[in-house]
């Protein structure tokens, strides 16, 4: 059995969208909603006091659900796995809804327990 991993970036956001925690959290409920993943509690935040950045971290049944903020770049880092293959989400679309990314890479990685 294989798990899948998705490493997303986003760069060229507004910065002020990468400070507002209320858009982080509307984002992860769409990708959890998207990718009918299940939570096993509340995500929890941090927002750095220098750059206003922000990291966020979400348990799963699937595994998880994690994202840095880069303001000070205009850049946004996303990691979703899951301990089995799974349909991904439209990542592009989901951000560019509250972040309005110049581009968007999203690189899917599949993730072997044994060789």
């Amino acid at each position: 059995m294989n798990g899948l991993e998705w490493i997303v970036e986003a760069y060229g956001c507004e910065a002020a969208a990468l400070v507002n925690q209320d858009r982080l959290e509307e984002l992860f409920r769409s990708i959890v909603a998207a990718m009918d993943l299940h939570a096993l509690g509340k995500t929890s935040w941090h927002q750095f006091p220098n750059t206003g950045g922000i990291t966020g971290v979400s348990l799963l049944t699937e595994s998880h659900l994690a994202c840095h903020t880069f303001p000070e770049y205009e850049s946004l880092c996303l990691n979703v796995f899951c301990c089995r293959p799974r349909q991904g989400a439209d990542f592009e679309a989901l951000l560019k809804t509250g972040f309005a990314p110049a581009r968007v890479s999203v690189r899917q990685v599949e993730r072997p327990y044994q060789i």
